[in-house]
């Protein structure tokens, strides 16, 4: 990147240029401001010239308009990728002016009268018959759109909703700033090794070279990034250290904590549901999951909170049994009747090693990320019969990214950009993000998917490759899993091609089914072996690791629920006359299904990035309910055969190439010959029903 270039004129801007990936070598931030400005007036100039012109088919109005939103979206997945993986002071600045001009044209295009009609006549005519599936959906879709973006309300209700959707996407980047922020603000140095007892020297070499980063002269840096995290929770034998961690992480970006009021988002989290409320009643909803609904599978609020309340009923035993288990083995441990929640993860860990005599660390060795990704392509080239190639020479946006090609019977039919290193000035967690949308282009050709695929891994050190857990190696799948369904599309129409038109409590579906494949004793073989031997996971390490596969699942469902639970009650029962306590709704929800309760300082909500900042307000349901769909999915492959060809391709076919194109449930029948059950979850996860 060159910070500091001039910006240039349009016709030499790197980011419009229409190529099938960006010139990433060529691409400075300096670009970007021009580079949106410049598609958002002329798309604003055709949607007028369109309109004016009232010629209301597929080939003069639908498809122009695509291919003017792709133009849009090719500049801006570029824009929101380098704002999570090269955050900067200057860039933020350009993001925040830039989300809101990209705000109000969406606004504005999503209130347009004679656009909206423009579409229902499209919608209307005699020969809307005759087009394809793909586009007949798309164009439902967009009607829906239109209707959830307030086409109908009067003008000044139109202006209020305009403000509503400007407010909120000012608000959600400064909870994730804030988020941010907090993160990035706390260390704790460790001036030696004796003062970090039980850690692996993996993470210790971590801590080192993060010392180093920071300066410091010798010594372990702790920080709140989730490789340095989770191990420490996990493995350290100091429970002071665990305690200060634990406190600094669950009270980030709250009135709480170690940096008590700086960076609180308890405002903006009020501000944030308020301006949902509003938005939700000026759409005529009850309330903003009722909102929510309207684009997903689930049909109503009540089978929502129904369904997350019949899982917490089957799992609350489980969960209890285990937490006693646990609680027990602690005491036996320690010599002490008191358990803290920070200790949770340290002796789940010991006790889960006791039984089963394997660890997240003992495992590490044997997952080396080149390996992991070999065997994840075979897998795939297995199943879809499909190659996935490397393409070191094509540019990216940090050294770390590398570019992928994915070939079908030889043939580019798709691509993807790599990153998979937790690094400063990148956002936690891992995602998946388009680049590039499948299409078909004016002139009969197509233009390929391509996807962002991002994670968070411990970096190599000292030039050897980074040796990933067995969690990690999930949350890689996992993602690809996403990847996948963007990817494989066969869907030409933007609109509903890869996961666009999916509805949200479906698209975890692919990735969840995916992780089915890091559990299998055939496909492991394929990503494991010893980063130094180069000895295949030992049959006993892998008969433990299978083994201990559902310990603790009932506490870990029982977790999920709540946050669910929080979520969607949160945004069912917000009130502008009552007095909307946050924390008190978490407290009811945590005695509703919590096997475990928390510190009364921790502030879960305050950093609860997924609903105030990502896109799963009054959806993060759908993690259960697509697990269900996706355990349910893998069970046709457990009776046919996990590599059995056939059922490989016509889950590609049925799922995955599909995209939005057809209603979720009908994708999900023609699979699998039936309606979904619950039961192939409950029976994974060790919960005999």
């Amino acid at each position: 990147m060159h910070p500091h270039q001039e910006r240039l004129p349009p016709y030499m801007n790197p980011l419009l240029a229409n190529s099938a990936r960006p010139d990433f070598e060529a691409i400075s931030i300096a670009d970007f401001e021009s580079a949106l400005e410049l598609v958002v007036k002329e798309n604003r100039q055709l949607v007028s010239d369109l309109i004016s012109k009232g010629e209301d088919t597929w080939d003069t109005l639908a498809f122009p308009l695509e291919e003017a939103d792709d133009r849009l979206n090719k500049v801006w997945s570029v824009v929101s990728h380098y704002n999570s993986v090269l955050n900067s002071g200057e860039l933020r600045e350009i993001y925040k002016r830039l989300i809101g001009l990209l705000t109000d044209y969406n606004t504005e295009m999503g209130q347009n009268v004679a656009l909206f009609e423009a579409y229902q006549r499209l919608a209307d005519r005699a020969d809307f018959s005759s087009l394809s599936q793909a586009q007949r959906q798309s164009i439902k879709h967009i009607l829906r759109s239109f209707k959830l973006s307030g086409v109908a309300l009067p003008e000044s209700e139109k202006q209020a909703y305009s403000e509503l959707k400007k407010k909120l996407s000012r608000l959600s980047n400064i909870f994730s700033e804030n988020v941010l922020d907090a993160t990035q603000a706390w260390t704790l140095h460790i001036e030696t090794k004796d003062q970090l007892p039980g850690l692996p020297e993996s993470t210790l070499q971590l801590l080192a070279s993060l010392a180093k980063e920071h300066d410091h002269e010798s010594g372990y840096l702790l920080t709140l990034d989730a490789p340095c995290y989770l191990p420490v929770m996990t493995y350290c034998e100091d429970s002071s250290i665990r305690e200060k961690m634990y406190e600094a992480f669950m009270t980030r970006a709250s009135e709480q904590g170690p940096h008590a009021g700086k960076w609180d988002n308890t405002g903006t989290i009020q501000e944030i549901l308020s301006a949902r409320q509003a938005l939700a009643k000026l759409l005529s909803f009850d309330n903003y999951a009722h909102q929510s609904l309207a684009t997903k599978m689930a049909e109503s609020v009540d089978e929502v909170v129904t369904f997350l309340e019949q899982l917490a009923d089957k799992g609350r035993e489980f969960a209890n049994q285990e937490l006693k288990a646990l609680k027990a083995f602690a005491k036996q441990e320690s010599g002490s009747d008191i358990f803290n929640i920070w200790d949770s993860a340290f002796y789940s860990e010991k006790l889960k090693q006791k039984r089963f005599d394997i660890s997240q660390e003992e495992l590490r060795p044997y997952f080396p990320a080149p390996t992991v990704l070999n065997g994840l392509f075979e897998i795939v080239k297995r199943l879809f019969n499909i190659e996935v190639v490397a393409k070191p020479e094509v540019s990216s946006f940090h050294p770390d990214a590398c570019y992928y090609s994915i070939l079908s019977e030889g043939k580019e039919i798709a691509g993807f950009y790599l990153d998979l290193y937790a690094r400063k000035n990148k956002r936690g967690g891992a995602w998946m993000a388009d680049c590039r949308s499948r299409r078909c282009l004016s002139d009969g050709s197509i233009q390929l998917p391509v996807a962002f695929l991002v994670c968070n891994f411990t970096p190599p050190v000292d030039g050897k490759s980074s040796l990933l857990t067995h969690n990690e190696v999930i949350t890689l799948f996992h993602e690809f899993g996403h990847g996948l369904h963007h990817m494989l599309t066969a869907v030409d129409v933007a609109g509903v091609s890869g996961i666009a038109g999916v509805p949200w409590d479906v698209v975890e579906l692919p990735s969840q089914l995916l992780e089915n494949w890091c559990w299998q004793e055939e496909s492991l073989g394929m990503m494991s072996e010893h980063f130094e031997t180069g000895e295949p996971l030992p049959k006993d390490m892998l008969d433990k690791m299978l083994a201990a596969k559902c310990f603790q699942s009932g506490m870990m469902m029982m977790r999920q629920i709540e946050f669910s639970l929080f979520d969607f009650l949160l945004h069912r029962d917000f009130s502008e006359k009552e007095n909307n306590d946050v924390l008190a709704l978490m407290d009811y929800v945590r005695n509703k299904v919590s096997v475990i309760k928390p510190p009364e300082y921790t502030r879960f909500s305050h950093a609860f990035s997924h609903i105030f900042s990502g896109g799963y307000a009054a959806g993060y349901y759908s993690y259960k309910w697509a697990e269900v769909l996706a355990a349910d999915a893998f069970s046709r492959f457990e009776e046919e055969g996990i590599f059995n060809p056939q059922t490989g391709l016509d889950y590609k076919e049925h799922i995955l190439q599909k995209g939005g194109s057809l209603e979720a449930v009908d994708m999900f029948v023609n699979f699998r010959g039936r309606k979904p059950s619950v039961e192939p979850l409950l029976r994974q996860a060790g919960m005999k029903v």
